[in-house]
């Protein structure tokens, strides 16, 4: 039993233009492919779909008769489907039947006053006509069976034929093109070529979209230029647009706009799709950072943002300048829409910004209600918090916005947030603190070489020599650096102080049982508590020197000794003070303090204050290569946390003159390829140093694809 078929009100004018147009089609399909646009018989009918004719030279077994052989004895013509629509008042398809049947029979004429047509005068084939009318082909196939069996001579009008016939193969072409069988939807379309004329242009789109789904846009490009050349509806030309909008090339749909109608006005029929267009062209865009987009397509969207002030506007508008490396005009966009409407999509796309022009506070401010609401929107907030700790000088959030975010981080357990929560506590001389969030992180991530080099270092600031060599045990042949914790002034083999890369992307944590979050300090507390407090294991008394004292009283040799004193417990700016008073004596004396007092405004960085202290005494060549090698690296960590990216590579240069570079500075100079786009110098950095198998360079990696797919 079939399902009742429920046919469009076109469907019937579907029937007056598809035999009047089949001639021309088959003979359009049979001349070949690559025919391109163009007229036939002498009428207006485009040229489309080349494709249906291998399809039906295979239905003819491989041979096709050409129109010129065919007998040009005309039929007799068939008024039946005239006079029914006529008796009816059906002035529309009485219309397009005329229509048919003059394209069909030129030198037919219509009956003078055809809506006064007599009836057809069989009751029976009325009633199948209203059938066919009413869609109720499977009514109307069991009529036709039961009227042959009770009248064995009688045949249906072929015209009724032919029309079943079409709208049983205008059903499978739609279920066909539902169910995405699009191979199925080009074989129908091709075989019934009626079916591909202005009388139903939903045929068309879908045949159009099975072409276009099937990687033949060209030939998808021709149905919809053939709608677009052929047919009148506007609703119907400017869905033909809309419908190719995300099927084809831009190149393509430039073509159909090329066929625009204006209005006396002079308003294009396609002006609201022109809009369309240009925010699909920013969509794309701000997906993909490589894409151009057509200067008119920006202004065009600029203009409706303007105007319009629509949140999606400005959206586009964002994300297509943060993905230009163009933070500012970013920001511009993403506030509009934030300010017109708080969400997650549009405090997201500030915080980005924000943290891009070094205003982490402000992102975290703007991001922190919406922390939860996805994946994608907590590790911009995690990022806004890592760059906020690692801000230098160090930041001073009050205690609610540290509690807060010590809170999130250890929600979200993730390494990297955790990891500058220590250098922050670190910066503030809060070593027990510290130690506790390299700890944490450890936790989350044990394989995470930095924090556990954090952990090793706050255990040696604490006099926790024990915990030294347990971390060094844990990390022998792994890092350089943790076995180098412990040595004078803690500082790699050739002398220059370590100092922890900034924070570039974060990181998906382990899930791990939940933890308490280490006291987040805030930078007004006192600190000194802390710093005075004894480790737990036994360790060697310091020289005399944890007593504060001024040193402005004592021989300049006696307060070069106090100042090392003071840089082995980590206090450089005090030993910075007792320095100057060294740089009293003379000789030795005197370049020695010069040089401590460059390490220890190193140490606390300041390095322009190391700068000037190296140049108040004489420093012997080794020494002077060592201070101005730290300084240019200070000088290059410095610029690349500001964003001047370029500046970062030529201090990076300027210090490999001088010394061997280092495999942290190989990374840092790879980000920095990596914020410029220079994804083939940033990968051949990260390469080189992931050969040595450090593990941040590994990461580096990761980071770099990423950017260059951010899908």
């Amino acid at each position: 039993m079939r399902a009742r078929i429920l046919i469009p009100a076109g469907l019937v004018v579907l029937g007056a233009l598809a035999v009047a147009n089949a001639d021309r089609l088959e003979q359009f399909v049979r001349g070949g492919t690559g025919m391109g646009a163009q007229n036939l018989a002498g009428g207006d009918m485009t040229a489309t779909i080349a494709d249906v004719h291998t399809i039906l030279a295979q239905a003819d077994g491989g041979t096709a008769t050409p129109l010129s052989a065919r007998p040009t004895a005309q039929p007799k013509v068939d008024e039946t489907a005239l006079r029914y629509f006529a008796a009816r008042g059906d002035t529309k398809r009485l219309e397009a039947e005329i229509a048919r049947l003059k394209a069909l029979y030129p030198n037919w004429v219509p009956p003078q006053n055809p809506l006064a047509a007599a009836p057809v005068g069989d009751p029976q084939l009325d009633a199948m006509w209203k059938l066919y009318s009413d869609g109720k082909l499977a009514e109307l196939e069991k009529a036709i069976a039961a009227r042959q069996l009770a009248e064995p001579g009688w045949t249906p009008p072929p015209d009724l034929v032919d029309r079943l016939k079409l709208a049983e193969a205008r059903e499978q072409l739609v279920k066909a093109a539902d169910l995405k069988n699009y191979d199925e939807v080009v074989r129908l379309g091709a075989a019934n070529t009626g079916l591909l004329t202005c009388g139903d242009v939903d045929v068309l789109w879908r045949v159009a979209e099975a072409f276009a789904r099937t990687d033949r846009k060209d030939r998808a490009t021709d149905a919809y230029l053939y709608v677009l050349r052929n047919c009148d509806k506007p609703e119907e030309r400017l869905g033909s647009v809309q419908k190719a909008l995300p099927l084809l090339p831009r190149s393509d749909i430039a073509l159909l706009l090329a066929l625009e109608r204006k209005a006396p006005d002079g308003k294009g029929e396609f002006e609201p799709v022109r809009a369309d267009i240009a925010r699909q062209s920013l969509a794309d865009a701000g997906k993909d950072p490589k894409l151009t987009v057509l200067p008119e397509d920006l202004a065009l969207v600029e203009k409706l943002a303007n105007d319009q002030n629509l949140v999606s506007d400005n959206l586009l508008l964002g994300w297509y300048h943060l993905r230009r490396d163009n933070p500012q005009g970013a920001e511009t966009w993403f506030r509009r829409a934030y300010l017109k409407e708080s969400s997650a999509e549009t405090a997201q796309g500030l915080a980005l910004s924000l943290v891009d022009t070094n205003r982490a506070a402000e992102a975290e401010t703007v991001l922190f209600q919406w922390r939860d609401s996805s994946d994608d929107t907590k590790k911009v907030y995690l990022a806004a918090v890592a760059n906020l700790l690692a801000a230098n000088p160090p930041p001073q959030p009050t205690p609610e916005v540290l509690d807060r975010m010590s809170r999130a981080v250890v929600a979200a357990k993730d390494p990297v947030s955790a990891q500058q929560f220590g250098w922050y506590a670190d910066a503030l001389n809060q070593f027990q603190t510290a130690g506790q969030w390299f700890a944490l992180a450890l936790g989350w991530k044990p394989d995470d070489e930095p924090n556990a080099y954090g952990l090793a270092l706050m255990r040696w600031k604490l006099g926790d020599k024990a915990g030294v060599r347990e971390m060094q045990r844990a990390w022998a042949g792994r890092s350089e650096r943790i076995a180098r914790v412990g040595e004078p002034e803690a500082k790699p083999r050739n002398g220059t102080p370590t100092a922890p890369l900034p924070p570039l992307a974060p990181t998906q944590p382990r899930v791990e049982p939940q933890a308490r979050a280490p006291v987040a300090v805030s930078p007004t507390q006192e600190a000194a508590p802390e710093r005075r407090a004894r480790p737990r294991r036994a360790a060697a008394q310091p020289r005399n020197c944890q007593a504060t004292q001024d040193p402005t009283g004592m021989a300049p040799e006696q307060a070069l000794s106090r100042c090392w004193c003071l840089m082995e417990i980590n206090r450089p700016l005090e030993a910075a003070a007792a320095f100057e008073v060294a740089l009293r004596g003379s000789g030795r004396t005197r370049s020695d303090a010069a040089y401590g007092q460059s390490l220890a405004y190193l140490r606390a960085g300041l390095a322009d204050r190391a700068a000037v202290a190296s140049t108040k005494a004489p420093l012997s060549g080794g020494r002077a290569t060592e201070i101005r090698t730290a300084l240019l690296e200070q000088q290059a960590l410095a610029a690349f946390e500001h964003g001047r990216y370029r500046e970062t590579l030529m201090t990076l240069e300027e210090r490999a003159r001088i010394a061997p570079e280092r495999i942290n500075l190989m990374i840092l100079r790879g980000y920095a390829y990596l914020k410029l786009r220079r994804f083939s110098d940033a990968e051949q950095v990260f390469r080189a140093a992931a050969a040595t198998g450090d593990r941040d360079a590994l990461k580096a990696l990761g980071d770099l694809a990423r950017a260059r797919n951010p899908n």
